[in-house]
């Protein structure tokens, strides 16, 4: 088994723009997620009735889940659509299904480590010869009328291999917490610029 954290595929990312980092417009473009910019190659591209509104695609920018999703098993063909422009959340958006589309995000934009454990049955299916190769999704809930308690679900990542258009869901039976919101992760942050700046006014 292969584990995957975030240092080391920050590392190994670099500046490869083909590869998901911090930088919401690369990431948006590693996993061929439609931002809304002017495309230059002429490809074969599909009309799709989706969450935000009717959408053209390209036919290569859709990816197969051949086991589906959790609860979802009979979806299998998915897209990703940047909600706004530069911003970190996308929609994973079913191409069949327009009312189906589940917000995700890259985990490590907001969490220093967040190790995922792919075993060998789901590398083979995703086709993975190296991990590098691999983009790490999270579906992100916000409940209704509640906003300030959206959440990251870390329990079934979502693993895409960008080369070969494959991705799976893979839950995580290791120990550490099923979700984290987005305000302990803000406040995390926070304290620990707090702590930076006090170190460095003691310096």
């Amino acid at each position: 088994r292969r584990r995957a954290d975030q240092r080391q595929n920050q590392r190994r990312r670099g500046g490869n723009p083909d590869l998901i980092n911090a930088k919401a417009e690369s990431r948006c473009k590693s996993i061929d997620a439609d931002c809304g910019t002017e495309k230059k190659d002429v490809k074969k591209e599909l009309e799709i009735d989706t969450r935000l509104g009717r959408r053209s695609i390209e036919a290569d920018k859709i990816i197969n889940f051949p086991r589906g999703l959790a609860g979802l098993e009979n979806e299998r063909s998915f897209t990703l659509l940047q909600i706004q422009q530069g911003g970190a959340l996308l929609i994973l958006q079913s191409t069949t299904t327009p009312t189906l589309g589940l917000m995700v995000t890259d985990p490590y934009s907001f969490l220093e480590s967040y190790p995922v454990i792919i075993g060998d049955a789901e590398q083979m299916l995703l086709k993975l010869e190296k991990p590098e190769d691999a983009a790490i999704l999270v579906t992100v809930s916000i409940p209704m009328g509640k906003p300030e308690e959206a959440c990251l679900n870390l329990s079934g990542p979502i693993v895409i291999n960008f080369k070969t258009r494959v991705g799976l869901q893979v839950p995580q039976s290791h120990d550490g917490p099923q979700k984290v919101s987005f305000r302990e992760v803000f406040q995390r942050i926070s304290d620990k610029s707090e702590k930076a700046s006090s170190q460095e006014g003691k310096a």
